[in-house]
């Protein structure tokens, strides 16, 4: 998967990094041992955070500042790493969905990035554009139904968007179906130790609950051309 990062994107986060990761995969309805990881880590947080201090945490806080730099209202478009977080924090478990997209939740809560996750086989074509949404540009939120993506950093394919950090796009969504696998670590706090650990700590995941195997990861930064590693 090529992707690249406009210069809108560029200019407006310049600090930005990005982790790809694609694998081969077996998802499943709900996974108990996966299920203990996230409860104790809801615990830690609470522990550790408030709804106030949540907003200090370096992936958060940058995901906001590009959220205004936009345009966007990231308090009424609330991106998801810092949504997840907050839930923890009111007392209140994570949904369960699928394995696949509750480890890319727990991913987030431990990482403090908003983490996109998308059906390989459902993309349009082999690349991805991430630019900034339109006016009246058409998109379908998971569980949210049409989505005002205006202002806020959207990742197209051949056909139109499919990932902003406030909530992906029905039209490539994780299935219980789905076998390859991308997942977007969106670094707009230009750590990319902490973005590489992230796509990591992904891989090991999915190798521990989802049979994860034949693993790629690519990283790119705003400025600079994609690198594999």
């Amino acid at each position: 998967m090529n992707i690249q990062i406009s210069e809108q994107i560029a200019t407006q986060c310049p600090r930005l990094c990005v982790a790809a990761l694609t694998a081969e995969v077996v998802n499943s309805d709900n996974c108990d041992a996966l299920w203990q990881a996230i409860e104790q880590c809801e615990v830690d947080f609470r522990a550790q955070f408030t709804p106030e201090t949540l907003k200090q945490r370096p992936g958060i806080a940058a995901t906001r500042a590009a959220y205004k730099a936009l345009g966007k209202d990231p308090s009424r478009y609330r991106p998801s790493n810092e949504a997840l977080v907050r839930r923890t924090l009111q007392g209140k478990s994570l949904y369960r969905i699928n394995t696949l997209v509750d480890l890319g939740n727990l991913a987030s809560i431990r990482h403090g990035y908003s983490i996109g996750g998308f059906d390989l086989d459902r993309i349009e074509g082999d690349s991805l554009t991430l630019g900034v949404g339109r006016e009246g540009e058409p998109y379908e939120g998971i569980g949210r139904g049409t989505l005002n993506i205006a202002g806020l950093p959207v990742y197209r394919d051949r056909t139109g968007g499919i990932g902003t950090p406030t909530s992906d796009n029905e039209r490539t969504k994780i299935g219980l179906d789905t076998r390859r696998v991308l997942f977007l670590v969106n670094g707009y706090d230009g750590d990319e130790a902490n973005v590489r650990a992230c796509a990591l700590y992904l891989q090991h995941l999915m190798t521990t609950y989802a049979e994860g195997h034949h693993f790629d990861l690519q990283v790119l930064r705003a400025a600079s051309p994609l690198s594999n590693n």
